[in-house]
């Protein structure tokens, strides 16, 4: 269901006749940042020390590393949201022609579980879990606050995604992204415990 939401975002106009966000797009972000932050905090509390390190191989990344992930690019791609509003507003053009199924491809990849990110948010394996908890609980409620008050134009405000496959998208795009993004890296943390030899 959120690589079918993921895909729909990728697919809006990047333009809007009004640049706010409606209130039924207010209410899915709010929705999403809910349910993310849910299940996300039921992906980590009772994990054991030993649980939060291991890693299903080498090249994988482990429950803490995942988890540390999703906090570091909850950072980025919310800095990215409020650094919209202070680029100079554009129309944007259409993204007919991205193709779908690219994008459904690169989504699904991250939900199956690939260790992979930029520079930016590459984990360290340093962070504790309840390091990790604290850092997300105090970013996501900076976000909630801004996407339940904001009166900024988002759509009119663009910012290229560093996987060209994901294009230009505007900051309301990078709002919901948050949520989505920490959703399907969720999944991977489900993997990851689902993986033979995972510590019981």
């Amino acid at each position: 269901m959120r690589q079918i939401a993921l895909i729909s975002m990728m697919c809006l106009p990047l333009g809007a006749a009004d640049a706010h966000m409606t209130m039924e797009e207010r209410t899915k972000v709010m929705n999403w940042l809910e349910e993310s932050r849910k299940e996300f905090l039921a992906a980590i509390d009772g994990v054991t020390e030993e649980q939060w390190k291991w890693k299903p191989a080498p090249e994988r990344w482990s429950v803490g590393e995942t988890a540390e992930h999703i906090v570091l690019a909850e950072a980025l791609l919310f800095g990215t949201v409020q650094k919209g509003r202070c680029l100079a507003a554009e129309s944007g053009v259409g993204r007919e022609d991205q193709g779908q199924d690219g994008v459904y491809r690169t989504g699904d990849g991250a939900a199956a579980g690939e260790g992979v990110g930029s520079g930016a948010i590459v984990p360290s394996g340093k962070l504790t879990q309840a390091q990790v908890r604290e850092t997300f609980l105090r970013q996501r409620a900076e976000i909630v606050k801004f996407a339940a008050g904001t009166e900024v134009e988002l759509k009119q405000h663009t910012q290229e995604h560093p996987f060209p496959v994901f294009g230009t998208l505007n900051a309301y795009q990078w709002l919901i992204y948050v949520p989505l993004h920490t959703e399907r890296h969720d999944k991977q943390i489900a993997e990851v415990k689902a993986t033979a030899g995972y510590p019981k």
